[in-house]
């Protein structure tokens, strides 16, 4: 599976030698924004920069899972494709291993279990989606727990609202881009990936700690 046409960020557009991608510094540049109910997200554009060869790897190596899920009296596609890569299986590219290492360094302090398994989702274009929910936490998980989302591809909007209903936040991720859910955010807040009218491909790779799903 290839994709073509991807329209570059200025960060997409600084590759390293030999047209790999760059991991910038972590630190220096995360924004962190506090929430309601202990919740608090980490923003840091521009964290994986020429990351377009990343992008056409993952896409044409991965085994892509076309899922179905029973809705009331339905069976339906789920509007997106995954893949699943559980603690202790190796990852899909070298890369992902180094993102996941560096975060889990990072956030040492508040999360000293660190990152263990990666979950991919491909929305191929503006139809696929994902619908309001909090990751799940499993037995044996920390209540506050943290979830990295490093995006690849075509812009899309990642929206943010409490729990239970009240205004919504919207964070527009372009290639490269790091956001991070920690404190109470799986618990108090749902996030969403809404249906546009169109969209290039955009590939979604959520790193996650022991017992969140």
């Amino acid at each position: 599976m290839t994709y073509a046409g991807i329209q570059e960020s200025l960060f997409d557009a600084a590759v390293g030698e030999a047209g790999e991608p760059v991991v910038q510094p972590l630190g220096s540049g995360i924004r962190r924004r506090r929430l309601e109910h202990g919740a608090w997200v980490d923003l840091r554009p521009g964290w994986l920069t020429g990351a377009t060869p990343l992008f056409e790897r993952l896409t044409a190596t991965v085994p892509w899972r076309a899922e179905r899920r029973r809705m009331y009296d339905v069976t339906l596609p789920v509007p997106r494709l995954t893949a699943h890569y559980p603690d202790g299986h190796r990852l899909p590219d070298p890369l992902l291993t180094r993102l996941r290492d560096e975060l889990s360094a990072h956030y040492a302090r508040e999360l000293p279990e660190g990152f263990v398994s990666a979950g991919l989702c491909l929305y191929r274009d503006g139809r696929d989606s994902v619908a309001w929910h909090g990751d799940r936490i499993g037995r044996g998980a920390r209540q506050d727990t943290m979830v990295a989302i490093v995006s690849l591809g075509a812009p899309r909007q990642l929206s943010l609202r409490p729990r239970g209903g009240g205004e919504s936040l919207r964070f527009t991720m372009s290639g490269g881009d790091l956001l991070v859910m920690g404190g109470s955010c799986q618990r108090t807040w749902d996030h969403a990936v809404p249906k546009v009218p169109a969209s290039g491909p955009r590939l979604s790779i959520q790193f996650r700690p022991p017992g969140v799903l």
